[in-house]
């Protein structure tokens, strides 16, 4: 379907570009640092091996112990640095000329099936779903081409009423978009941008405070009874039908509704509305839910069998448009006829509105988001990152050279509607039978169709998967945000979600489709290496782990077990640290963004490397040793004023007690304790001088780790013992924390003083 568009738009082109590409500045010099860096590293693990070799001589237990966890913490850190190098081989920047594509007329445009995800109307407001859902459906992009399905996992009537009475308000507000020629169309995002305030705005903006209002008394009360004031009968009928006396979040029949129909249903200029669909996919307790992976090929067979478009987008239910000409952004690569035969995906950035002035949790994710997507792009393409994406559907039914066939005929992508009849009962009838909970059994859904299953990271992993079968990305990043989302502003919030994330990564790792076996063979070795680098993420937990207490143990103890300053081998260290740092940074800066975000970026991967990854790994090795944890949980998006008051000052939030927390706070505790104690100890002096500088010289290195863990950690320090709002650290963590330090110090430091 895709080709046939393309050879149209072929016709209209004039030879003018659709887009263009440009290799980014100082790849060279990235490559010469590689080279020179990977030397510094060769030469560290050397010294490790040569020195290990002299202690085994000697039969120094404790010093074999020592030496051996920092071989393999800088063989870890060394393996991280190398595949990243792979983002740094061949970055491109793309740019988009949309202007040019030129249709006859509105008939060429191909038809789009946005998803919309959503799952719990209390950590996922419904009204930011709605602002979602407009901001889309007010593209500038013919309405009977766009159909909008939102999935509603948790089956919520809070959710369907709030979407009923966005259908009422869309038919108001997507004519008011046009007329006025809007960017924002999300109305959440209108209203609150500096705007003309006329007659027209102000019955607008009236009109949605009142639907706002009623939405959020619905959620208030919990559910849509009877003695609520539906505008119709037939609404509260649908009610009735579904949401009985056994209808539960995980147990439930299928429910879809169509609330708008392109060929039905007018807005107040006359003009077609975009078709907007209600899905919550049946739910079984006896029957693995597959979470947002399974929603999304439920939603990929119904859209299938109810409209079939052949570019799906897929969002999150808080990330609206920022952008109106986005579709003809993805178009401007979709429909190129040297691209279309192997492009499966086209990824926008994620972005986020509310970011603090210094991004205090490195939510700008501008290395994940930005500087890596752009190198992978000048390979085979970025990662899927689960939002913000536009697919050839074709994509979901195998590689670019071979075809798995649906056991439908209508779900296949070729599969054309000449007129699509949403409510027909021939129609709905498969979309009912398409999204039933074990429709998918002894089929290839979710492992070789549609949206792959076996990680909490499915997009990762879809997306991985899609390239493994030869098919190609594109980064589109364009000056103005394509979408922005929204993002958490506790660190809690933050970390679960990295948590999730790297307990998902790894089960990737892991399994047959690791990247650097699978993904060597199946895409060559530089993304093989950039997909390791995210698959193995969270052991840079075991590096950072160690570095951020056995120095300072040892420093503690007296023990010096790094090079001192008039040793050669301490040159290399300063080089290696150096070297690393002063690149992030410098990479960092010349993305775009600024120092003092890098700095909130580095500590922020500190944070996380004695946190999350720390659980996430550990939780990864329970489970796969057979011993229960956790499970997924969503990440709230609701905050009170307070919290977003201290976020704005750039003040840290941890307010409720957190295993977390405890590693995050012995370490830092740990580190004051070693860096006071190394200072004290280096101006008491010798008996000839007020500095010991021997002293110094033998413990620089420690004394530096640990004193830039201090600087790194100073938020900790004002939550345990100066601040007294909500958001500070709680009493009980910090006297865990407290108990546990001393505890590492006594157990460890008779050993220390033996090495």
């Amino acid at each position: 379907m895709l080709a046939l568009l393309a050879f149209k738009l072929t016709l209209n082109m004039d030879g003018l570009p659709l887009h263009t590409l440009k290799f980014k500045p100082g790849t060279l010099l990235n490559r010469l640092f590689a080279l020179v860096y990977t030397c510094g590293i060769i030469a560290l693990l050397y010294h490790h091996v040569s020195k290990l070799n002299m202690l085994h001589s000697d039969a120094q237990q404790d010093s074999i112990i020592i030496s051996l966890t920092f071989l393999l913490s800088d063989f870890l850190l060394a393996f991280l640095w190398t595949t990243r190098q792979a983002f740094h081989m061949r970055p491109v920047h793309r740019h988009e000329y949309p202007e040019n594509l030129l249709f006859s007329n509105k008939s060429d445009f191909p038809a789009l099936d946005v998803f919309i995800c959503t799952a719990d109307p209390y950590k996922e407001p419904p009204m930011d779903v709605v602002n979602t859902a407009l901001s889309v459906m007010a593209y500038e992009y013919p309405p009977d081409k766009v159909s909008v399905y939102v999935s509603d996992d948790g089956g919520s009537q809070l959710t369907l009423f709030a979407f009923m009475e966005a259908a009422k308000f869309a038919t108001h507000w997507l004519p008011f978009c046009t007329e006025n020629n809007l960017l924002h169309r999300s109305p959440e995002a209108f209203f609150a941008s500096t705007h003309s305030f006329n007659l027209q705005t102000h019955k607008i903006k009236t009109m949605f405070e009142g639907m706002r209002t009623k939405v959020e008394q619905v959620v208030a009360r919990g559910k849509v009874d009877d003695n609520f004031d539906l505008v119709n009968e037939q609404e509260r009928k649908v009610f009735n039908k579904y949401w009985t006396d056994n209808f539960a979040p995980r147990n439930h029949p299928t429910v879809i509704q169509v609330l708008l129909q392109s060929d039905k249903d007018k807005d107040i200029k006359g003009q077609e509305m975009p078709n907007l669909i209600y899905l919550s996919r049946e739910k079984t307790t006896t029957l693995p839910h597959n979470f947002k992976a399974g929603a999304l090929n439920a939603l990929l067979r119904v859209s299938a069998t109810m409209t079939n478009a052949p570019v799906v987008l897929t969002l999150d239910c808080d990330t609206y448009s920022n952008d109106p000409k986005t579709p003809s952004r993805a178009l401007c690569y979709l429909l190129d006829p040297k691209l279309r035969n192997k492009l499966a995906y086209v990824q926008f950035p994620q972005r986020f509105h509310g970011l603090n002035k210094n991004d205090i949790y490195a939510l700008e994710y501008k290395g994940l988001f930005h500087i890596n997507m752009e190198g992978v792009d000048g390979l085979a393409g970025p990662n899927y990152v689960g939002a913000c994406c536009f697919f050839n559907r074709r994509a979901f039914f195998g590689g670019p050279s071979f075809f798995v066939s649906p056991e439908l005929p209508e779900l296949s992508p070729e599969h054309v509607f000449n007129k699509p009849i949403l409510n027909s009962q021939q129609i709905l009838a498969r979309a009912y039978h398409v999204a039933n909970s074990n429709y998918e059994n002894q089929t290839k859904w979710g492992s070789e169709v549609g949206f792959r299953y076996g990680s909490l990271v499915e997009d990762f992993y879809t997306g991985y998967r899609m390239q493994c079968d030869g098919w190609k990305a594109m980064f589109c990043n364009p000056d103005k945000a394509a979408f922005l989302g929204d993002s958490p502003i506790n660190l809690l919030g933050m970390l679960n979600q990295c948590k999730r994330w790297s307990i998902g990564l790894l089960q990737v790792a892991f399994s047959r489709y690791n990247p650097l076996t699978f993904g060597f063979r199946s895409m060559g070795p530089l993304m093989g290496l950039a997909y390791a680098h995210y698959a193995f993420w969270s052991i840079w937990s075991i590096p950072l782990t160690v570095y951020a207490f056995i120095p300072q143990l040892a420093l503690l103890s007296g023990v010096s077990i790094f090079p001192k300053v008039s040793d050669p081998w301490f040159i290399l260290h300063v080089f290696l640290f150096l070297g690393a740092y002063g690149k992030d940074c410098l990479d960092f800066v010349l993305a775009g963004s600024t120092f003092a975000r890098w700095w909130n970026d580095q500590r922020i991967w500190m944070i996380k490397g004695v946190s999350c990854f720390l659980f996430g790994f550990t939780e990864y090795c329970l489970k796969a040793v057979g011993i229960s944890t956790h499970g997924f949980s969503l990440t709230s998006k609701v905050f009170d004023n307070e919290q977003s008051k201290r976020y704005e000052q750039g003040i840290f939030e941890f307010g409720v007690p957190s295993p977390m927390f405890v590693t995050l706070t012995t370490a830092a505790i740990i580190n004051l304790a070693a860096f006071v104690h190394g200072l004290l100890h280096v101006f008491r002096g010798s008996s000839s001088s007020y500095l010991d500088l021997e002293y110094l010289k033998g413990m620089f290195v420690q004394m530096f780790i640990a004193g830039f863990v201090v600087i790194n950690s100073r938020p900790i320090y004002e939550a345990m013992v100066i601040r007294s709002d909500k958001g500070r650290m709680p009493t009980e963590i910090t006297l865990i924390s407290a108990c546990l330090a001393c505890v590492l110090y006594a157990s460890t430091s008779p050993r220390m003083c033996k090495t």
